[in-house]
């Protein structure tokens, strides 16, 4: 008898229990940097600054259960404004099965470590600075948060 397959394979994001919208977070910290629009020609750009709220060393939320609370305008991500949200990172869960892609060998959910994210270099871990000590956030525009990563698995060098 086959093995059932895992649930992100099974089931659309809209019906995908709370416990399994949240264990789609892969922890890479991309959607907590800061971006910029220009209100004249609506471009987006990424910065390497993060929410006050992001641990740099886990790139996890420091207050998950209260970020809403504390940083008033922090997404509330659902299945609906996953596809319509345009600054997520190609590399995000939500983002790529709302796309119809799998989830990436790094991924805890296929790995079964959280620490992948991190190994494969796809999280801001190393990369990113807090708000409180960025200064102007127009000095820290980069291009890298917006882009698929470059990932590489541990022993290997640069494996997609």
């Amino acid at each position: 008898m086959a093995p059932a397959l895992p649930f992100w394979k099974t089931k659309r994001l809209e019906e995908m229990t709370a416990t399994e919208w949240e264990s789609l977070c892969d922890g890479c910290g991309r959607c907590c940097l800061h971006k910029l629009r220009d209100d004249d020609t609506n471009a987006l750009s990424f910065t390497n600054v993060a929410c006050r709220l992001l641990d740099l060393h886990t790139c996890r939320c420091s207050d998950y259960a209260n970020r809403r609370r504390r940083v008033p305008d922090c997404v509330r991500l659902t299945a609906e404004e996953v596809r319509q949200i345009d600054w997520l990172p190609p590399s995000c869960a939500y983002r790529r099965l709302a796309e119809g892609k799998e989830l990436a060998w790094w991924h805890p959910l296929v790995s079964g470590d959280p620490d992948t994210v991190h190994q494969a270099g796809v999280s801001v871990r190393g990369r990113a600075i807090s708000e409180r000590r960025a200064g102007p956030f127009e000095a820290h525009v980069v291009d890298w948060p917006g882009r698929a990563p470059r990932t590489r698995r541990p022993g290997k060098e640069g494996s997609p």
